[in-house]
């Protein structure tokens, strides 16, 4: 499976240790992150990393592209709701192109959690079938 990773800048943080907790299960998977969330869980779980630009830059939209071309099968956005600065990218386009595609994405810790463990049951796997 194709797991798109963004971390807002407060959130980067809480995306690495979320890498770290469950990077056996996410090392069976091809991760896509934008660039400077990609290098951070690159460094804390030596997992391959495929990096786009910055968020900023473009990283977002280049995921977006992913997603309308049918390559991604989840999206892990770890946004913040409070503190969004005006150069982090704004979470609603990937939740519109994954509503309109029907790629599950996870907002928060928590939702993050439950589509990580559907995944490594094979709750996903319908997503193997439409691509």
């Amino acid at each position: 499976m194709n797991i798109g990773l963004v971390a807002h800048d407060a959130k980067k943080k809480l995306m690495e240790n979320f890498t770290i907790a469950y990077r056996h299960i996410l090392a069976k998977h091809d991760l896509y992150a934008t660039a400077t969330t990609g290098r951070l869980i690159e460094e804390a779980t030596n997992l391959t990393i495929y990096k786009y630009l910055a968020g900023h830059l473009g990283g977002v939209q280049q995921i977006g592209a992913q997603i309308s071309h049918n390559q991604v099968d989840m999206v892990i956005f770890l946004r913040d709701p409070l503190g969004q600065k005006p150069h982090e990218p704004d979470s609603s386009t990937l939740e519109r192109l994954c509503d309109i595609h029907n790629i599950p994405i996870a907002t928060n810790l928590a939702t993050a959690e439950l589509l990580v463990k559907a995944l490594d049951r094979g709750d996903l796997s319908w997503r193997e079938v439409i691509r």
